[in-house]
C-alpha cells in the first residue's frame, strides 16, 4: 500500500479507497493522496471535496482509480 500511496503523491493521480469510518461506515471515496506517515494519509476527497484525514488501519482496500480523469492532473 504504501508504494501506492506514494506513487499517487508523485504522479498526482487518484485512487479508489474503501474505508471503515469510526462510526462503522463503509464509504467508498476517490482521493488525491497530498501526505502519509505511519497512522495517517492526508487526501484531497473527491467526494467531500475538502482536504481530508484518513486512519491508515481504517483503510479496507485501495487501488488505482479505474477511471482516468485528466482533469485532475494539474
Amino acid at each position: 500500500m504504501d508504494g501506492l500511496l506514494l506513487r499517487s503523491i508523485e504522479e498526482n493521480f487518484p485512487l479508489e479507497m474503501i474505508y471503515l469510518s469510526e462510526d462503522q461506515q463503509i464509504s467508498q471515496r476517490k482521493l488525491l493522496v497530498k501526505e502519509v506517515n505511519d497512522e495517517y494519509i492526508r487526501a484531497y476527497c473527491l467526494l467531500r471535496k475538502q482536504i481530508r484525514t484518513f486512519r491508515r488501519e481504517n483503510i479496507l482496500s485501495i487501488m488505482p482509480n479505474t477511471v482516468s480523469n485528466n482533469h485532475f492532473l494539474h
